[in-house]
């Protein structure tokens, strides 16, 4: 896998950081951002390789977010990724898709996983 820069948004402090350390051992650059706002100005600052998004952050969520990214760049890549919430996140992951997210994921997922799907979208560049 190539080296790639990644914006990683996500409220949950926890899984932003393990998945950012995981990342960096396999050699990307990462980004972080907590919410959808920050995530969009991070996004503006230096146009990433791929956003990996959590779906359900408070303020501006994910599927908002994923909007406004693509109004924004059409040409993003987006991995979007739910552990659910109020409603399941197999309502929300399918709706992330039609609005434009490349690829999907349940948390958890694997490293593996998580490799191999960024291993897809950086291929499609």
């Amino acid at each position: 896998m190539n080296s790639a820069r990644i914006l990683l948004i996500d409220d949950d402090d926890l899984f932003r950081k393990a998945t950012r350390l995981t990342l960096e051992r396999a050699g990307h650059m990462v980004v972080e951002a907590a919410d959808g706002e920050e995530g969009l100005r991070r996004y503006r600052e230096g146009r990433p390789d791929v956003v990996i998004l959590d779906l359900i952050m408070p303020g501006k969520e994910g599927l908002e977010t994923i909007r406004d990214l693509k109004a924004h760049d059409p040409a993003v890549r987006i991995l979007a990724v739910s552990g659910g919430g109020r409603i399941d996140s197999r309502d929300y992951l399918p709706l992330a898709q039609a609005l434009g997210a490349k690829r999907i994921l349940d948390k958890p997922f694997t490293e593996g996983t998580l490799f191999s799907v960024l291993d897809e979208l950086l291929g499609g560049a």
